[in-house]
């Protein structure tokens, strides 16, 4: 199917400080990317650019998405072409009921948000404020809830595990492989085409502990330092790599 998201030579300075200098990375239709790095490498800065926030500026290079470059569009103009993300910190908005946001996401479909919410537990939440009082768990379960009910082509996940128990994060797990349609229940009976049509949805999950690759299987993993990717390759060899020796060995390896 070829590259759904590319990006090339990016750089992005947040204040006066450039953040990412040069990065470069393809994401191919149904394909899932694990990204690796310590804190303030910049993973989450490359995702806050690339969606264009306020406060990322792009100095040079490129973002492409099905081969248009979007790369000075604005979020609200790159989520309506099939972008979504999960937040690592989710805000809190008070005011808007997680139903109304779930509501505009779905299109008024009330069945649909019923399904969802039922299986990520969160029926009684939906006529609370968003976020508001929620635990960690609670947070992940609704970005994702939304994030289902949205349908987007391609997905960031801003390290879905942060703040998750271990009873959570099944859950979690269980529902970033529904909207990648990665695993279908036995008992579906939807068309092959629709399963087809999802498993053509690719991801971006940026982790920092790699417990979340217990549940979801990634294809490709990187390596972000010094501003730029340095490593590619098994995401779980890379894991098993860092968890042993440290990011210090990347450096090393990045040296040599």
């Amino acid at each position: 199917m070829g590259e759904l998201l590319k990006v090339e030579g990016l750089h992005v300075e947040v204040g006066e400080k450039e953040v990412l200098s040069g990065v470069n990375l393809e994401i191919g239709w149904g394909e899932v990317h694990a990204l690796f790095g310590p804190n303030g490498s910049g993973k989450t800065t490359l995702i806050c650019a690339i969606f264009g926030f306020e406060g990322y500026r792009i100095t040079q290079g490129r973002v492409l998405f099905q081969g248009e470059d979007i790369t000075h569009l604005t979020p609200y103009e790159k989520a309506r072409r099939g972008l979504g993300l999960s937040f690592q910190r989710p805000p809190v908005i008070r005011g808007l009921k997680l139903k109304q946001l779930a509501e505009i996401c779905a299109k008024q479909d009330g069945k649909l948000i019923e399904e969802y919410a039922k299986r990520l537990n969160l029926t009684e939440h939906l006529e609370r404020e968003l976020n508001v009082g929620f635990s960690g768990g609670e947070m992940k379960r609704a970005e994702l809830f939304l994030l289902l009910l949205q349908d987007p082509l391609m997905v960031f996940l801003d390290e879905p595990e942060s703040g998750v128990d271990l009873e959570n994060i099944a859950l979690v797990g269980q529902a970033i492989n529904r909207l990648l349609g990665r695993k279908v229940e036995p008992e579906s009976e939807r068309p092959i085409k629709e399963l087809l049509r999802e498993r053509r949805k690719s991801a971006l999950i940026i982790t920092h502990t790699g417990h979340i690759l217990d549940y979801v299987e990634a294809d490709q993993g990187h390596v972000l330092l010094g501003g730029k990717i340095v490593c590619r390759g098994n995401p779980r060899e890379i894991l098993h790599t860092i968890k042993e020796y440290g990011y210090e060995e990347c450096y090393r390896c990045f040296r040599r």
